[in-house]
């Protein structure tokens, strides 16, 4: 039916969740409910919004098991890792409102006789979050926190894969004593969505997903004054120097690659190795890689699940024949993946070898269980490389020589560079990207000023 959103398990295609898309009225009671609460959210004093910013992130702790699993069910990713998402999530909510008085305080300039002045920060007003299903709470999160912390309402559109994360967020909410109307979540339609996002009554929209659909936000807000912020896709590459620790490289390197499927904004999607030690990354990387275990992710030993759905894996397919066809190699046995097939979700984890960037696979982002290496003679070679992208979100550097990482990080162009570690998010450290990755800040105390508005007060004191 047109109205109802139906979610189907990348386990094995049943349908696990059936849902009513929100009408046009139910939107518009949605968003008018928002501006009253917001109204009123505001005025609560900062260590209110902060209590309750902690008691939702228990809430959520408090169910990690149970969310764990249904997570899994609904998007792929093995049940021995996604409690740890709830874990994960609950602590970048601590680091957001542990740093709330400082990034929300107000700024006092230099004494000047007479007066007083000083710029405070005010909400916003009603936030929208359109949120992916590759991370749901993770990067949810990233707004939906330090939205509500700098008092702002927040209405959360979560991906058709995981809606049950958003109802679930809300009712962590409501344990939380949040008051009524401060969070609220729907289940739209696209159309209903880009709608949305044309509404005057929405102060900043705050999306995370794929190129494409963020430039569709990026037009439905252009004919009004709307703050946004776009977190789109990434082609993160890795450089192993010739210095690195070896085995530090590939074991880090490989889970950066393969973890979740590859199914990560952040995950290594390309490298490129220092000839001095190429041979040696490549044997370590490939064995390391035949210890995946792939298939159904509800059974504990499962290290790597389906992709989220038939035509994503059908996508990496098509890079990798394209790739094989043009010359590249593949160094994994997907004969030791019986669950690998063609037609399903299921993919083995391939690496590639005697790849370049004319092939799709070093060009396009994967999002799945793919990487091509390349072998380089110099650190100009591998940053001239590393550049070579429409992407620009992480890049890591694998070498024990910080001063050089330090003099490479500078030339890369990225939102963060990695030295000996990469798919990873520090919640202190501001998560941005550059080119094709997006625009605008999420966390560390830059993120809440996307969420904010300056006003400045100039008062002169009379005697």
């Amino acid at each position: 039916m047109a109205n109802t959103q139906l979610t189907y398990s990348p386990i094995d295609g049943s349908l696990i969740v059936e849902r009513l898309l929100a009408t046009t009225q139910q939107i518009a009671e949605a968003l008018a409910k928002a501006q009253v609460a917001q109204a009123a959210w505001r005025l609560c004093p900062l260590s209110e919004r902060i209590s309750v910013c902690r008691r939702f992130a228990d809430a959520m702790l408090n169910r990690k098991d149970e969310l764990g699993r249904e997570l899994t069910v609904q998007m792929g990713r093995p049940i021995r890792y996604t409690p740890n998402e709830i874990v994960g999530m609950a602590g970048r909510a601590a680091a957001m409102y542990d740093m709330a008085d400082g990034a929300l305080a107000d700024i006092d300039l230099a004494p000047k006789e007479g007066f007083d002045r000083f710029i405070r920060r005010e909400p916003i007003g009603v936030v929208l979050a359109i949120s992916p299903w590759n991370y749901p709470y993770l990067t949810a999160v990233n707004t939906v926190v330090p939205a509500i912390l700098c008092g702002n309402a927040v209405i959360l559109k979560h991906s058709p894969q995981t809606p049950l994360c958003s109802e679930r967020l809300s009712e962590a909410f409501i344990e939380a004593g949040l008051p009524e109307g401060v969070f609220q979540f729907l289940h739209l339609s696209d159309e209903s969505a880009e709608e949305l996002v044309r509404s005057e009554g929405i102060d900043f929209v705050a999306f995370t997903g794929s190129v494409a659909t963020g430039l569709k936000v990026q037009r439905a807000a252009s004919d009004r004054v709307c703050g946004i912020g776009l977190e789109l896709g990434g082609k993160d590459p890795a450089y192993v120097r010739a210095d690195a620790n070896l085995d530090h490289a590939i074991e880090n390197i490989v889970d950066g690659a393969f973890f979740s499927s590859g199914q990560s904004c952040c995950a290594v999607e390309r490298i490129y190795v220092h000839a001095d030690v190429y041979d040696r990354f490549i044997e370590g990387a490939v064995a390391l890689t035949r210890d995946y275990v792939l298939g159904d992710p509800l059974e504990p030993t499962t290290t790597l699940g389906p992709m989220v759905r038939t035509a994503s894996a059908e996508f990496v397919r098509g890079q990798i024949a394209d790739a094989v066809a043009q010359g590249a190699k593949i160094l994994t046995d997907e004969s030791e993946f019986p669950a690998s097939q063609p037609g399903t979700p299921y993919l083995a984890p391939h690496i590639l070898v005697d790849v370049d960037h004319s092939m799709r696979v070093m060009v396009e982002e994967s999002f799945g269980p793919v990487v091509g290496v390349m072998k380089v003679d110099s650190d100009e070679e591998a940053i001239a490389l590393m550049n070579d992208s429409p992407f620009g979100l992480t890049a890591s550097i694998w070498t024990t020589d910080e001063s050089a990482a330090l003099a490479l990080g500078d030339l890369i162009q990225t939102g963060t560079v990695f030295m000996n570690r990469c798919d990873y998010l520090d919640p202190e450290l501001a998560w941005v990207g550059v080119k094709n990755s997006g625009r605008g800040c999420t966390l560390s105390k830059v993120g809440f000023e996307n969420l904010t508005r300056p006003k400045s007060f100039h008062l002169r004191l009379m005697p």
